[in-house]
Parts: structure tokens; sequence; C-alpha cells
């Protein structure tokens, strides 16, 4: 009996029968499993790369938590000074997963030069500041030094520094609104070095400089800063670290996440997820239709086969076991190609950067991919798991085939 259904097997497979009408048809299922899977695990990593590279720009320009006075009103510009002295201040010891704890000052400005002029964010930051997001994005020049006695220097982004035609070392003119008799403070920073993080919203308006710098503009005590910025080390966990943020600092501080700073962001994100989960229900259905196809065929095309191997004593169990098993090789075919399809474009894009895109609209110039294997790992998983499920219920015709008719069948 073993040796009959091992020749069946290689029958159904093709082996014998490489010519037959099932030939193209088991072809254009596997070549169906190959695009499906490949746009699948496309969809998948450039989903990733978008959410992962946008939260990224977010918390290194704004951090993952910020504290601030109640009285700022959720503004970006810092308008009322708290103590830099607090229990939460360098180390959150009341919660854990804080990696950093960080002062800053926002003063809103204003770039003038002969030709134009440019509103900007004056982002104040002290020497213990995490520069590495902005090391990461620097094309020219250098961070800030903060071992001079006055620390003049700014960071501006390549756009700003592309609108105002400045360059490394120049000079700028900024002007900042206080409450004075002039009611207009002028300050001269030099511009050290250039950053281009393709977040649109952020390079067009931030400068980074010292935070001493800001707290004179405002005349404020050196204890005196405009909010925190707390970075944690699992973003998955943003709202409820945050929510332990904001039960562990003063009643009259509060602490808001990027969630609820930027909501219609991270909304826009959202529809990522369901517009991957559409792609992927529609490519699984498509691959097990085709599947279905090649399978119902397959039997078809085989019934005298069928019927001698009942004759001879054959369950239907096993030869339904026949066919999901060569099933399952074109399947797992169709998963290699595809992967090795989908990982060679995804390769190339991330490393070459050929498609790129409108920072304005998308906030990233190139489109961004993230390999997370554990879940494409659960899409080939899943996707092998649903067509074989799919297969079930063609397979069952095989029951209705009675070896008598079937053996006589041409």
């Amino acid at each position: 009996m073993n040796y009959e259904l091992f020749i069946a097997k290689r029958i159904i497979a093709g082996k014998a029968h490489k010519n037959s009408i099932s030939s193209p048809i088991i072809k254009i299922a596997i070549v169906a499993i190959s695009l499906g899977i490949a746009i699948m695990s496309i969809s998948v990593s450039v989903s990733l790369g978008f959410k992962n590279k946008i939260r990224e720009k977010i918390a290194g320009f704004k951090g993952h938590v910020q504290i601030t006075n109640f009285d700022n009103n959720n503004s970006d510009v810092s308008t009322v000074p708290i103590n830099l002295n607090q229990d939460f201040y360098p180390n959150f010891k009341n919660v854990k997963g804080i990696r950093k704890v960080q002062p800053y000052i926002n003063k809103a400005g204003l770039i003038r030069t002969k030709e134009s002029f440019q509103g900007v964010v004056f982002k104040g930051v002290d020497a213990d500041y995490d520069f590495s997001f902005f090391n990461d994005f620097l094309v020219e020049g250098r961070l800030l030094n903060y071992d001079q006695p006055r620390n003049r220097e700014i960071l501006i982004s390549e756009s700003v520094a592309d609108q105002m035609e400045l360059k490394l070392n120049d000079t700028l003119n900024v002007g900042f609104q206080v409450a004075s008799k002039t009611g207009f403070k002028q300050r001269k920073p030099v511009v050290v070095g250039i950053y281009k993080t393709g977040f649109a919203e952020f390079d067009n308006s931030i400068i980074v400089g010292d935070i001493k710098e800001v707290q004179h503009i405002n005349r404020w005590k050196e204890d005196q800063i405009g909010g925190f910025e707390v970075l944690i080390d699992n973003f998955d966990e943003l709202k409820e670290k945050g929510e332990e943020i904001d039960m562990n600092i003063g009643p009259t501080l509060q602490a808001n996440t990027l969630l609820q700073n930027f909501r219609s962001l991270f909304d826009w994100l959202e529809l990522f997820d369901n517009n991957v989960l559409f792609i992927i229900a529609i490519m699984i259905l498509v691959a097990g239709i085709n599947m279905i196809t090649a399978l119902l065929v397959l039997i078809l095309e085989r019934v005298q086969m069928i019927g001698i191997l009942k004759s001879l004593g054959s369950t239907n169990k096993e030869i339904r076991k026949i066919f999901l098993y060569n099933a399952s090789y074109l399947i797992l075919k169709g998963l290699f190609w595809g992967n090795l399809i989908a990982f060679l474009l995804l390769c190339v894009q991330k490393y070459f950067k050929l498609i790129s895109l409108d920072p304005q609209t998308y906030n990233v110039s190139t489109v961004p991919i993230d390999f997370n294997f554990f879940y494409l790992l659960l899409l080939n998983i899943g996707t092998l798991l649903l067509c074989l499920i799919m297969l079930l219920i063609p397979s069952m015709i095989i029951a209705k085939i009675q070896p008598s008719k079937a053996i006589k069948f041409d």
C-alpha cells in the first residue's frame, strides 16, 4: 500500500505528467501565492517603517512624554516657567522604564535677512541633552559645544537654511518678543550644524541652541525651565507610562504623551494598519481561490487513479492527505519565491532608497523599510494554514468518487 501511495504522490505532484492539463493551472497558482506573499510582506514592512520612523522623529524633537505647567495650555511655546528642582529629575525613580528626563525651553522667534524672514521656534537644551537623534540626521557641521563661557551656537534644518540662504558659520539675526519697553529682543546665534530629518512640520520651524540663551531672553533664573521631555524604553507602553508619570508629578504640572499631542498624526498612522489588513485579506483570498482551482483540476484529472487507490483499499482520508500534501508543497514553493522577491525589493529600497516621497505630505523623504522577521514569519505561517483550511472543502469531493465508475472514466 505504501508503494501505491508513493506513486500517487509523484503523479499528483506532476513528476510523471509534466504536460498535463493541470500544469499551467498549477503554475498560475504558484505565481499567485508568490505575488500575494510578496505584496503582503512589502505592505507590512513599509507600514512598520512608516510608523517607527515617524515615532522616532517626533520623539527626537519632543520626547515621548512632555511635562509642562498647566498654564501653558499645551502650547508649543514655553510661557510659564516651572522649577528645575523636581523629585523626578534627573532620575524618575517612581516609574520604571524611563530612559532619560531632560529639561528644555521653547521660544518663538523670527529669523530676518535682507531678502526674507522666517518664523521659528528656538528650542533651548542643556549639555546633558540626548543629541543622538540630531547626530543621526546631521548633514553638515557638528553638534553644539557647551565647553565655552557663552554658547551662541545653534543647529538649523536644511530646509530653513535653503529658504533663508544660510550656510555653516553664518551669524543670524533672530528677534524674540519679550515683556519689555521695546517688546522685542534680538540675538545673533551662529550656525554650527545643519540637520535634515524629512519631517517637514519640525524641519521648517525648529532651531536648537543653549537653554541659557532662552533663559536670558525670558529673564528667567537658572532653575526655571519650560518643561521636561521624558524618554521611555518601550514605545508600546507609552499610554501606560504617560498615566504613571502624570500620577507622580506635582499637582500644578501635567504630563502629555505624543499620542495626545499629535493625535491626528497617529490616527493617520492607524490607517496604515487598516490598509495592510485589507491587503492581506485580499491576497490570501486570491491565493486560496487559485489553490482551490488547482486542487479541483488535480482531482478531476486523476479520477481514475483515485478509483484504483480506493479499489486497493485506500481510505478517503488517506487519499485526501496525498492531495493536501502536494498542495502544501505548491504553497511552500510559492511562499519561497514570494519571500525571495519581497526580500530583494525591500533591501534595494532600504539601502539604495530608490523610491522617494514628498516630505511635506508623508513626513519622510523616502519610503521607509523596517524588517520584522517575527511578523513576516507569522504572515507566512498564517498564509499556509489559511490556504490549507480553504482546501479542505474541495478535497471532500474525493469521498464522492466511486471506484467502479472512476476506473471506467476516460
